[in-house]
């Protein structure tokens, strides 16, 4: 029973309509699905991933119009890091973030920048065989798009307190020097410990909510009872109907989540207009009315024009 690396990354946003400029406009990303938060239904639950909506490229937002800008800090993750195919690409990223006004750095052949609210990005070259999972943007060529993700890093106090669920719970390998890789048969991915800063972290607008790492739909269940048995406090098997989660804290402090690979976003839209509407599912498909009326109005990067929910 092995977790195929990362399945999705989860942050916040103040912002939707300058999100959605940012990840589709300017990283040429898709909007795969456009639902709302399922613990919140009036707030928008953003999804962008490659063309296809897979797991492993999947970066999602929850949008508190407004929220105040968070602070990473102890058990946060601070920076999602992005694969790419070549030092070409690096370049090219390079150019594109500085024409639409993106500050970036280069550091040790990776290239660093922040989203327009603080999120930290890295692009690295990929060393791996995965899968590319590419955006498919009309602008981007597909040989410098982004590929799906490479790593997290977080910031921890005492990453040794994390160890043992790290490795005999969850089969990550490694850990030398707080870098850990979760590996499966057909993808995988890092998850790498900084050292915290001496700030008070602060969940809020540009900071990360929580990582998922991805599991067939049937091994699930026998995850919650390792995680269980291993004396973390899983939730219950919650069903998200594209993908259905189990949530838990390691010791760190980050968020966790094993998601299913599948259903997918193809479970009530068609894979060529994903994204298109605004996405239910049918326990909140009573309150569409209310929700198109009071969702924030996304722009359409690619077509020049808005789209209501």
């Amino acid at each position: 029973m092995k977790l195929e690396g990362i399945h999705h990354i989860t942050a916040i946003t103040g912002d939707a309509r300058g999100n959605v400029l940012f990840y589709v406009g300017t990283l040429g990303l898709r909007l795969v699905k456009k639902t709302v938060n399922q613990d919140d239904p009036t707030v928008y639950h953003l999804f962008y991933a490659d063309e296809h909506g897979s797991p492993g490229s999947d970066l999602t937002f929850f949008e508190y119009p407004d929220a105040v800008r968070g602070s990473p800090g102890a058990g946060m993750v601070h920076r999602i890091v992005w694969r790419v195919a070549s030092e070409r690409a690096i370049a090219y990223w390079e150019r594109r973030l500085a024409a639409a006004g993106t500050e970036t750095e280069r550091v040790a052949g990776a290239l660093r920048f922040s989203d327009p609210e603080g999120l930290g990005h890295e692009l690295v070259v990929a060393s791996v065989d995965d899968e590319p999972l590419v955006g498919g943007a009309p602008d981007v060529p597909r040989e410098l798009a982004l590929q799906g993700f490479d790593a997290v890093r977080a910031y921890s106090l005492e990453p040794r307190r994390s160890e043992r669920l790290l490795r005999d719970t969850l089969g990550f390998t490694g850990g030398r020097d707080g870098r850990w890789e979760v590996r499966g048969g057909q993808r995988g991915g890092l998850y790498v410990y900084d050292p915290a800063p001496e700030v008070r972290p602060r969940q809020g607008a540009g900071t990360v909510h929580h990582i998922a790492f991805a599991s067939a739909m049937e091994d699930h269940e026998a995850w919650r009872e390792r995680i269980l048995a291993a004396g973390a406090h899983p939730t219950p098997v919650i069903d998200r109907f594209y993908f259905r989660s189990v949530y838990f804290r390691e010791p760190s402090g980050v968020l966790f989540e094993i998601a299913t690979i599948g259903p997918g976003f193809a479970a009530d839209e068609d894979r060529e207009h994903l994204g298109e509407r605004l996405s239910l599912p049918p326990d909140f498909e009573p309150l569409r009315d209310r929700l198109e009326q009071t969702l924030t109005a996304l722009p359409n990067p690619h077509a020049g024009q808005e789209v209501k929910a």
